[in-house]
């Protein structure tokens, strides 16, 4: 019987600023668990305590869109960057979210009711990443940008930036109503949306390096300045728009998706002036 030599110690590879910004999303995730459980600990909490809950949620949005494309533009792309992003989003985009519907949203349901539908956002988002992890290696060699089922840093993007919507309509009063039933089925829709079959684009293409018309242009700038000085109401539409657009996707021209989800490829070069023009117009000037 052939004796098994022991294999040496190996080390993934560890790229810094990617991962950085992965740990940034993992930060973001617990100071908003953190500021959840500050909320549950007193019978009447401020809206603030939410406030700064959920702007925590949207920030792990921003690392966890930045640390992909970090990995993509520098070719830092590693299994280690796979497996701790989707650490960082299960606690940011699964428990966080779950804790604050439970908190929030479900706050005079039935106990047992409100843990159920928590925990079956939680499950779902966790069987979505891992279905992920699954698929990556396959849809890299396929060439496919797609996300199968709605990505859970938009799903818990959607929850947390519509509770900050209907805490801005009710004044910052913590009681949200009937709204409460609104937040209950988008909750239990986007768990199913999560392990569905619709497919949504990654914007992958889309980096510092994506060239866009002029309209393009200033449609961003006006979305993004938008978004910071109405921060309590625009993420929201914005993160509705994506949900919407999955399923509008299947009938809008192959034209039309090209330029939405990866950018306009066919502009004319920038026109440059070589050094041999540029010395003749100089002799000329000078003449």
């Amino acid at each position: 019987m052939p004796i098994k030599t022991p294999q040496p110690w190996r080390t993934p590879k560890v790229y810094l600023l990617p991962n950085l910004m992965t740990a940034g999303n993992l930060a973001c995730g617990f100071s908003a668990i953190f500021f959840i459980f500050q909320g549950m600990k007193v019978p009447d909490p401020s809206a603030q305590t939410y406030y700064t809950a959920i702007g925590f949620i949207l920030g792990a949005c921003f690392f966890d869109a930045l640390d992909g494309r970090i990995a993509r533009m520098r070719g830092q792309e590693s299994l280690f960057g796979r497996e701790f992003d989707s650490i960082a989003d299960i606690v940011s985009f699964g428990i966080a979210p779950a804790l604050l519907v439970m908190d929030i949203v479900l706050e005079g349901f039935n106990e047992r009711l409100a843990w159920t539908i928590a925990f079956v956002y939680l499950l779902c988002g966790a069987m979505r990443l891992a279905r992920f992890n699954c698929l990556a290696e396959e849809d890299s060699e396929n060439g496919s940008k797609d996300f199968i089922g709605f990505p859970i840093p938009a799903a818990a993007g959607l929850i947390a930036s519509l509770t900050v919507y209907i805490l801005w309509l009710n004044e910052g009063d913590r009681e949200i109503g009937y709204w409460r039933y609104v937040l209950l089925a988008l909750v239990l829709l986007l768990s199913y949306l999560m392990l569905s079959e619709f497919s949504y684009p990654s914007f992958k293409n889309v980096n510092w390096r994506t060239r866009r018309s002029l309209p393009w242009v200033f449609v961003a700038i006006l979305v993004f300045v938008s978004a910071i000085n109405f921060w309590k109401f625009v993420p929201f539409f914005l993160f509705l728009t994506y949900l919407t657009y999955g399923f509008v996707r299947p009938w809008i021209s192959r034209r039309w998706r090209k330029e939405i989800e990866e950018g306009d490829e066919d502009f004319e070069p920038e026109l440059v002036p070589s050094e041999e023009s540029s010395k003749e117009n100089s002799d000329e000037s000078a003449a």
